[in-house]
């Protein structure tokens, strides 16, 4: 199978660097109007999104949303019928796609999020005319990037407030834990690395165990032990809430967006 990528960014060289493990792929080729250093022998840049668009089985559209109908309407005429065309831009909706691919069926919708580029990313696809085999092609090359799930898309922009923007959430958790190792003694390298494992076992535990995160919370929270104290403060902060009005607010911008 041939893969190309049509914008060679952040998203392109995510799904680049993790295809090269998928036992499918045969060769990647990627197109960018910006001057890059590509630094992996593995990809070959193509001169034209034409050229690219003739030889792929699979090709994956990483530009931006305000580029995306640009993009499809010039590759359209050079797509093969049988090629699947994946779009990772954010709140474009799958008819919308179709009709800028001037009707080319085999379309999925993916959203990715920024821990792809480490290969733990989490990834929702959608589509509305592809095969059950073609929407599983989709998923599986994005299984190589982390974790990936097919929802209906109704639920695209909810999962883009939640996985999409919630590294954004996370990070400034690591940053807040971090400035409070810094204030109670630690160097802000030791701080920075005692929260960030602390977040990554934490998820680990809740992936690979069958138990509710409530579970996992009051395994840690001993009788008159100092967690408990520490959740507290949590909950007369209203971290809960916040975190739940933050995922829904980038939910309904998102929604807002594709409208």
């Amino acid at each position: 199978m041939n893969v190309g990528i049509l914008g060679y960014g952040t998203i392109g060289r995510a799904i680049a660097a993790g295809l090269r493990e998928h036992d499918a792929v045969r060769s990647i080729a990627a197109t960018t109007r910006r001057r890059v250093s590509l630094g992996d022998s593995a990809v070959t840049l193509l001169a034209s999104n034409a050229e690219l668009a003739t030889q792929s089985d699979v090709v994956f559209a990483c530009v931006k949303p305000f580029q995306l109908e640009g993009v499809l309407r010039e590759v359209a005429p050079f797509l093969k019928p049988e090629t699947l065309l994946v779009s990772t831009a954010a709140s474009v909706r799958l008819d919308q796609l179709h009709a800028w691919a001037n009707g080319h069926r085999l379309i999925a919708r993916a959203m990715p999020n920024m821990p792809c580029r480490i290969g733990e990313g989490m990834t929702v696809l959608c589509a509305r005319e592809l095969p059950p085999e073609k929407l599983e092609l989709a998923r599986s090359l994005f299984a190589t990037l982390g974790r990936a799930l097919i929802i209906d898309e109704s639920l695209m922009d909810a999962a883009t407030g939640l996985s999409g923007c919630g590294p954004a959430y996370i990070y400034l958790v690591i940053e807040a834990l971090t400035d409070a190792g810094v204030k109670l003694g630690f160097s802000h390298a030791v701080a920075r690395e005692l929260v960030a494992q602390t977040v990554l076992g934490s998820a680990r535990m809740v992936l690979e165990s069958d138990e509710h995160p409530a579970a996992l919370k009051m395994a840690v929270t001993t009788p008159a032990g100092c967690t408990v104290d520490g959740l507290m403060e949590l909950e007369d902060g209203k971290l809960r809430s916040t975190l739940l009005r933050a995922a829904v607010a980038a939910a309904t911008r998102s929604a807002e967006l594709a409208s």
